[in-house]
């Protein structure tokens, strides 16, 4: 059990203590004979892995009298799930949060944020990050003018790999060297290789800490988006140099201070195609219902475990595969990969049969998933307050 059977004392003592999974039916699919566990943060009480840094980065600035109640305003330039975490902790504190966000991250995320008491400012996507339209550059406007405005910065924040390094990676040696090797689930008892996905590059930088020290001929493997700038070496990013990804909450076009490239033993490019296929097969296989990002991992993985450096690896019992899986399937509900996923996959050999029985066709009414998104997409543009003109359980038309 993640948590013991006493009462917590706010939504913040339920950050992170994840559990980690075994993944047997995609291992068996892809005929890996080594535990391939899958580290599950969309069960942290925010949804996702950033929650354990913005808990961090928020009792640390507390301690060191960064933040004053009544007065301090937080602003944070984030993917999203960063800014969930900030907003869910400064909602517990009492702190006024603002939340610069990029154009192309969901609409899930935005309301989640605004749910939670944030203010949420959308910048354009194509800003690059020294823009003073991006993001970042917003945010630190923002600072100037807002009396009390603190920029927390994860980008720069050492209690961003400083949280992975004390928490998340604990929790997974913890979690291996706890489970007994037997006959039927042999296990090395050691962390052999860990795959994550680099955004800030804090969770990869920190869980390498953790478990080098654990063990130090662990294989780290980062995965970067084609379009991203973060992988080495440098060659690896200039076929997709300047590429638009869809996957959200990895990848970026500047190196954070937080990610210590060093750390990392191999890096791994993937596309939008496979990532989103990964999910499918977390999704069906096992069970999970992960984001887009988690599929980046796993995709990784499962390529890093066909290539020379891994094969080895992959066909030994008892060898440890861990994969961070960053978040959960709530925040792209809305996303077209998702719904053309969801919505018009071809029918299976059972929708065939109720069809036959019940004398109706097998496939459903077409749902026009582009014209869905298009419409939502439109809510997340710069400038545009997004409160959707739809009817509420009344049957009311709730105004924009």
């Amino acid at each position: 059990m993640p948590y013991g059977p006493q009462v917590l004392d706010s939504a913040l003592d339920a950050v992170g203590n994840t559990p980690l999974i075994r993944l047997d039916r995609i291992a068996q699919e892809e005929g890996l004979r080594c535990n391939l566990l899958g580290k599950v943060e969309y069960t942290s009480t925010g949804g996702s892995v950033k929650d354990r840094i913005a808990k961090r980065m928020v009792e640390a600035a507390e301690r060191e009298g960064k933040l004053i109640p009544g007065q301090s305003v937080v602003i944070e330039p984030t993917s999203g799930n960063t800014g969930i975490g900030l907003a869910m902790a400064c909602a517990v504190k009492g702190y006024s949060v603002i939340i610069t966000l990029p154009n192309k991250m969901s609409l899930e995320k935005e309301a989640a944020l605004r749910a939670l008491g944030a203010e949420v400012v959308r910048t354009p996507t194509e800003a690059a990050w020294d823009s003073p339209d991006s993001h970042i550059g917003v945010a630190l406007k923002l600072q100037r003018e807002i009396p009390g405005g603190i920029i927390l910065d994860q980008y720069r924040n050492i209690n961003n790999p400083l949280a992975h390094e004390y928490t998340t990676g604990p929790e997974i040696i913890e979690a291996i060297t706890s489970t007994p090797s037997t006959s039927a689930r042999p296990s090395s008892e050691n962390v052999d290789v860990l795959v994550a996905g680099a955004g800030t590059g804090g969770t990869v930088t920190g869980l390498s800490r953790a478990i080098k020290k654990h063990n130090k001929d662990c294989v780290i493997v980062a995965v970067d988006p084609k379009g991203s700038i973060l992988a080495v070496p440098e060659e690896l990013n200039t076929e997709d140099a300047g590429a638009q990804y869809v996957v959200e909450g990895i990848g970026y076009d500047f190196v954070p201070d937080v990610l210590a490239r060093a750390e990392v033993d191999t890096w791994l490019k993937t596309s939008d195609t496979e990532s989103f296929e990964a999910v499918r097969k977390l999704m069906r296989r096992e069970g999970l219902l992960v984001g887009g990002s988690s599929g980046s991992a796993l995709s990784g993985a499962l390529r890093w475990l066909k290539s020379d450096a891994g094969k080895k690896i992959a066909q030994t019992k008892g060898a440890n595969v861990v994969v961070l899986l960053p978040d959960g399937i709530r925040n792209y509900m809305s996303k077209p990969w998702f719904l053309k996923m969801a919505l018009e996959a071809e029918p299976s050999p059972l929708a065939h049969r109720i069809a036959d029985i019940l004398k109706i066709s097998p496939i459903k009414d077409v749902t026009n998933v582009d014209t869905i998104a298009s419409g939502i997409a439109s809510r997340t543009e710069p400038g545009v307050r997004s409160k959707p003109d739809a009817a509420d359980e009344t049957g009311q038309v709730v105004p924009a």
